[in-house]
């Protein structure tokens, strides 16, 4: 789904600027961020869980400063590419979102290796969007 499909769709949506809801959205992020950190390696699957969710707040907080309130993951990869021109973190994003879903409603696992490596990519994006 492209930008103009999602303005189309009512995906998206021009709204203006509440700073109290992108900081509280932003707030609640963090403390997700925090509980993720505090989880034992054991609990893996829920700290990949907590950081995406972190990282989608950050991205509705970012959305909201922009002018916009987003309904859809799809819509926010369409919101980093083509309106923050960020298209690799784009592409890390959907990739994220994908084993999300698979964790979330197809109850699929990750094996060790391959979870440190998406909490690496989580926590890379969570950066770039807490600045």
């Amino acid at each position: 789904m492209d930008w103009t499909e999602c303005i189309k769709s009512r995906t998206v949506k021009d709204v203006s600027e509440d700073k109290n809801r992108i900081q509280s959205i932003r707030e609640i992020a963090l403390l997700k961020i925090k509980s993720a950190n505090f989880l034992p390696e054991d609990h893996i699957i829920s700290k990949i869980s907590l950081l995406y969710d972190a990282l989608r707040e950050l991205l509705e907080a970012k959305a909201l400063e922009n002018g916009y309130k987003i309904y859809n993951h799809e819509c926010y990869i369409a919101f980093l590419k083509e309106i923050l021109n960020k298209s690799k973190e784009g592409y890390l994003f959907d990739n994220l979102r994908k084993i999300r879903n698979g964790i979330n409603y197809y109850g699929k696992t990750v094996d060790s290796e391959d979870a440190e490596k998406i909490i690496i990519d989580l926590k890379k994006l969570i950066q770039e969007f807490l600045q």
